[in-house]
């Protein structure tokens, strides 16, 4: 059974890197949103095993869906993603249970880590 993964993040550039880097590790993209409600909502549709979720995006940020998320599933694997100098933004996401995070600009060898770190934690459940 193939991981599933939703991408949340209102650059299309960005999507599109990880959905293209998420794709070469053979995992599932199943969704894409471009800002937090949005993701919440396909997170609710979707059901995917990890979530990809950018801080900064307008109508809901990254935070707030994120509390939502983990409020519908405490065990969500939530891995924030943000721009470089977000440090608090980072300590919020860690507290409210962000599972992991990366930072933009976003490199294959770093997602190809932190997302296969949450993959082999699923698949050893």
């Amino acid at each position: 059974m193939a991981v599933t993964v939703l991408v949340v993040d209102d650059s299309k550039t960005s999507r599109k890197m990880l959905k293209d880097s998420l794709t070469r590790m053979g995992l599932e993209v199943v969704g894409e949103a471009v800002n937090g409600e949005d993701g919440f909502l396909k997170y609710k549709e979707l059901k995917p095993d990890i979530v990809t979720m950018d801080i900064t995006m307008p109508v809901m940020n990254g935070l707030e869906s994120l509390l939502l998320i983990k409020h519908e599933n405490a065990d969500a694997k939530v891995v924030m993603i943000t721009a470089a100098g977000q440090k608090s933004n980072l300590m919020q996401a860690v507290k409210a249970g962000a599972e992991e995070f990366l930072t933009k600009p976003l490199e294959e060898e770093e997602i190809h880590r932190v997302i296969g770190e949450i993959v082999k934690k699923l698949e050893n459940k």
